[in-house]
């Protein structure tokens, strides 16, 4: 180099126009993490999907994500050019989003199932697209080798801004849809999911205002399509022809194609080929946004004053990220390397699959625990009956002229077990003359198979019936009714109130007994005024309560009931096998791509990051199809299922891995790799990056 050129070297500074694609970047994926958190809670609390179908549509749409990225590509490479693709694919993007959020508000009357999907459809697209060429646009910027140093310090940056923006959302975003109240509900999704649409269209404005600084170059042609288009030749070639006159069927396209692109696809296909087994690591890695999440729903999350929700404990992810890849680099990989155990990248992967396996084992001796506290629901020939004292006296009871007891003021005795075969009815005789009345009560209490009945007693009346809700939430929160028992004879208000003194729920009650519908609330304690007289009650996450209240010229007074208990297993019992899939994530995550970028030719860089995408998106189409199947009843025997076919996935791995030979890279001797080809992480070679699947 002579010294005109060491002095252009000097000259060249970091570009600006750099700090324009990490901001954008930072917005983008705090929108797609923050709506995502609370993806799953939306179609099971909002939309009201089964669990099932909720995990069903959450993967089908990571699976759109993932599929998405090879569209981009061709259209950056081949059509648009990246600058633009990147353009138009995140007003699409921004779309979705603000559709995702109008949907949820009752405001504006959308159909609120149908354009929730179409929202997420073109989010899908949006991100996907975008996903592949966003890096590479930011490696654009740089010249090389002049800028090899500040390249290799935009990507740890990128990656780390990342991560930022995923911690970040994925706590946040959950508050937002807790905390804040709207259209008269406890939870407000259209909010939650309009400030991750306000974030995208802050990335977009960002990205635009970067432009006259950008580095933009025209597309140059997509090598997927060229692959493609040589291996549909070959098979052409190869079936149409009678004699065969190849050793290998993809040279039967040397007729068309030259031998360097042949040769290189042949070394791909190699590569792909050991990733065959790597999908089912997706399948239960995404299973944190959808199952992890529904069994978080069904536990405790109160940590002193504040209550983790089900899905912000997904931010666990990210922060043991951040914290197991130093020590992974720094400490235990150089430690495998001396004692020459696991020090090759697809045993790190196959340690990685193993551990996978071993966070489902976790998840469902978990799961196994948690059952036990599971509300005890009406079933095919069996019904639920209770039996409500809404008096300030004792009542006697008498059931089938056989079965006596007592029922304390404002309390409840219950029967969650009771045999329909035959029968629906059971003989009752009630005797209030603890409560002053000598006359007594007595009929039939009418059952319904699969169905809770619930009775309120009172003298001088026939029982009060209504279909009682034994389930838990859908979303984990408590959840109260108010039985009012009016024994003055004038209206009676009955309002449920918070520590602001801000009304949840009021009711009016003309008649001499009401029910009102159940109202789902935050944990933690409330009062219950019954004529301005309060009375102080405590709900506790996953609980369904009965407020008995009374009102008499005496006495004007509400009583808490428990129906079904509240969550008794902490939230935290899940960090272990989120910890475990982490430790995965980074074995075989990280690792996997490193070894598919490295095994393959230099020309064929994005075609193996594709193939790498594609291997998430199969993972999720594998949770789909195990989900519509449905082999088991029971979720822990679906965990298990997971774990072992996981780890018999890994011994496959592990024994197409001991065949594979590992092809020897000199840095020294690559040519300087390309940016025109869409990527999505260091297809520049020489940089030891950190990042996760969802970086990509």
């Amino acid at each position: 180099m002579n010294g005109d050129e060491k002095n252009d070297t000097k000259k060249l500074k970091y570009p600006k126009a750099v700090f324009f694609i990490i901001s954008s970047e930072f917005c983008e994926r705090f929108s797609y993490y923050g709506m995502r958190t609370i993806l799953s809670l939306y179609l099971s609390s909002k939309l009201e999907y089964s669990d099932d179908t909720a995990t069903i549509i959450y993967h089908i749409f990571t699976m759109l994500v993932y599929c998405f990225p090879i569209i981009g590509a061709i259209i950056a490479d081949s059509f648009l050019g990246k600058f633009r693709t990147i353009l138009y694919l995140s007003i699409v993007y921004a779309i979705g989003q603000l559709l995702l959020s109008a949907s949820a508000a009752p405001t504006f009357g959308l159909p609120i199932r149908e354009f929730s999907i179409l929202g997420l459809l073109l989010i899908a697209l949006g991100t996907g697209g975008i996903k592949p060429c966003v890096s590479a646009f930011g490696g654009d910027q740089f010249i090389l080798p002049q800028q090899e140093k500040y390249f290799a310090m935009f990507f740890s940056f990128f990656y780390f801004v990342i991560n930022l923006g995923s911690l970040i959302s994925t706590f946040a975003t959950p508050e937002l849809r807790h905390s804040v109240k709207c259209f008269g509900d406890q939870t407000c999704y259209s909010v939650a999911f309009l400030v991750p649409a306000i974030l995208m269209i802050s990335s977009i404005v960002i990205f635009v205002l970067g432009k006259p600084m950008y580095r933009i170059k025209k597309p140059e042609g997509n090598v997927i399509l060229s692959v493609t288009k040589c291996i549909c030749h070959a098979i052409y070639r190869k079936m149409s022809m009678r004699e065969k006159n190849h050793d290998h069927w993809l040279d039967y396209a040397d007729d068309k194609y030259d031998a360097r692109l042949i040769s290189n696809i042949k070394s791909s296909l190699k590569v792909i080929k050991i990733l065959i087994p790597v999908p089912l690591f997706w399948a239960l890695y995404d299973q944190q946004g959808s199952r992890w999440t529904f069994q978080a729903t069904k536990m405790d999350g109160q940590i002193g004053s504040f209550v983790l929700k089900a899905d912000q404990l997904l931010v666990v992810n990210p922060i043991f990220i951040a914290i197991l890849i130093p020590i992974f680099d720094t400490c235990i990989y150089p430690l495998m390397a001396k004692i020459k155990f696991i020090n090759t990248p697809l045993k790190k992967m196959a340690t990685g699959g193993f551990l996978g396996g071993l966070a489902f084992i976790v998840s469902g001796i978990v799961e196994l625990q948690l059952e036990k506290t599971y509300p005890v629901l009406p079933s095919s020939g069996l019904a639920q009956l209770r039996l409500f004292n809404p008096n300030n006296c004792d009542i006697g009871i008498k059931l089938n002229n056989n079965q006596t007891f007592d029922i304390s003021p404002f309390a409840m005795w219950q029967d969650t077990n009771i045999n329909t075969i035959g029968d629906n009815s059971i003989e009752f005789e009630t005797n209030f003359s603890k409560c002053g009345f000598e006359k007594l009560n007595r009929g039939l209490l009418n059952l319904t198979e699969k169905k809770a009945i619930s009775y309120a007693l009172i003298p001088d009346s026939s029982p009060y019936e209504y279909e009682d809700h034994v389930n838990k939430t859908e979303i984990g929160n408590p959840a109260v009714r108010i039985l009012t028992h009016n024994a003055l004879g004038t209206p009676v208000i009955v309002e449920i109130v918070n520590s602001k003194d801000q009304i949840l729920h009021k009711s009016v009650v003309n008649g001499k007994v009401e029910h009102s519908l159940f109202v789902p609330l935050d944990p933690g304690t409330y009062r219950v005024k019954v004529n301005e007289v309060s009375n102080e009650i405590v709900l506790r996450m996953g609980g369904v309560y009965t407020v008995q209240a009374y009102a008499s010229k005496e006495l004007n007074t509400a009583k808490i009931v428990t129906v079904t208990q509240p969550n008794s297993m902490h939230i935290l019992w899940l960090i272990p096998q989120y910890v475990i899939i982490t430790m995965g994530e980074v074995l075989l995550s990280i690792t996997g791509f490193e070894f598919a970028f490295s095994q393959a030719p230099v020309s064929m860089k994005s075609l193996l990051q594709a193939a790498w995408l594609f291997t998430a998106a199969a993972g999720n189409f594998i949770v789909v199809i195990v989900t519509e199947v449905k082999i088991f009843e029971r979720q822990a025997n679906e965990f298990f299922l997971f774990a072992g076919l996981m780890i018999v996935d890994m011994v496959i791995f592990a024994v197409m891995a001991k065949f594979y030979r590992y092809i020897v890279v000199n840095d020294s001797d690559e040519e300087i790799p390309e940016t025109s080809n869409c990527t999505t992480l260091k297809d520049y070679g020489k940089t030891n990056l950190s990042f996760t699947k969802d970086d990509e």
